[in-house]
């Protein structure tokens, strides 16, 4: 073949490649700004995934972990499984003004969340069991389908699913790219999540680890369903998220990425291992875009994590400085 149809193939190779794959050859990231968070991410893939490189990683072995609220999505002004607790408890109590005579189910079927955090834990343990229990999963997963369907942002007005991060989105498929298992382990519920997941990110529910509530098996009219108990099973938070990995992941992954105190432990036992690891930590600070907190904040709390991360190498994302995008654009 001569020079000259050589030439001519490669060009109509280069041709038939669809744009958007074009563009992500040449950036795998586009909606990070460049800067040291985009770099040493990009880095770090290199590193464990270049053959024959001194830090090379097996694909078996490149496991990637994320939390949830506030790193995948937002969290602000109150966790969004919170609201669909309250949306639900809004619903059971205008069907059977009986149960207001539960004080949680009470303050927040009013909307009154003073009343409701007044009573702590305690408090949210006995909504979730009221909004969240006495149906078997199937109901349940039916009830979380409906809900995104129709419920909205109280100040963004978007739908809570439209309020992914776009940039986290990129990473998790950049990742996938490059021969890694993504996992979210998450302190919200696991069966909550477990509807979203695939959808919203790509990770399938076998890959979604959360907390929990008591299950049963029950055969009901014939048919084998499995029943959501009032009991707290797991609370899948802070040093409760090492031990479930290990419990349901049975590797200790190279890479983690959190938003808050509460993923410290995650963080701090997937780093402490030898070889190549990745620590992120993704920080609100962008009240134009999004919402600004840290330390301050009942929600999301970010202190402790943010004060060592220099100390043990996490890298700080800065959502103001390192994203050129937050949201998916509106559909």
């Amino acid at each position: 073949m001569s020079k000259r149809l050589i030439l001519l193939a490669l060009l109509v190779a280069a041709w038939v490649v669809p744009p958007a794959a074009r563009a992500q050859a040449a950036d795998p990231l586009p909606s990070w700004n460049d800067g040291p968070a985009k770099a040493r991410i990009l880095a770090f893939v290199r590193s464990v995934t270049e053959p024959g490189g001194k830090d090379f990683v097996p694909p078996a072995e490149r496991i990637a972990v994320f939390d949830n609220d506030g790193t995948l999505w937002s969290e602000q002004p109150i966790y969004f499984q919170l609201a669909f607790a309250i949306d639900r408890a809004k619903a059971l109590v205008a069907k059977n003004p009986a149960l207001a005579k539960q004080p949680a189910l009470k303050a927040a079927a009013a909307g009154d969340l003073k009343a409701l955090a007044a009573r702590g834990e305690r408090g949210l343990a006995e909504l979730v069991a009221a909004t969240h229990a006495n149906v078997t999963s199937d109901e349940f997963a039916r009830i979380v389908r409906e809900w995104v369907a129709t419920a909205q942002h109280p100040t963004l007005k978007r739908p809570y699913t439209s309020l992914t991060f776009q940039p986290m989105r990129e990473l998790l498929d950049y990742l996938r790219a490059n021969g890694f298992k993504t996992y979210i382990v998450s302190g919200g519920g696991i069966e909550f999540l477990r509807v979203l997941s695939e959808e919203l990110y790509g990770v399938p529910p076998e890959q979604v680890i959360g907390s929990s509530i008591e299950t049963k098996y029950e055969v009901r009219k014939g048919v084998p369903v499995i029943v959501r108990l009032p009991q707290i099973d797991f609370i899948d938070d802070k040093a409760g998220k090492p031990v479930a990995i290990h419990k349901f992941i049975g590797r200790r992954p190279i890479a983690a990425f959190g938003n808050s105190d509460g993923d410290f432990e995650m963080l701090e036992w997937t780093t402490a291992a030898p070889g190549p690891r990745l620590g992120a930590i993704v920080r609100h600070d962008d009240a134009a875009r999004e919402f600004a907190y840290d330390r301050a904040s009942p929600v999301g709390t970010l202190s402790r994590a943010l004060d060592e991360a220099p100390r043990r190498g996490w890298t700080v994302i800065s959502i103001r400085d390192d994203w050129r995008t937050v949201f998916p654009a509106a559909r």
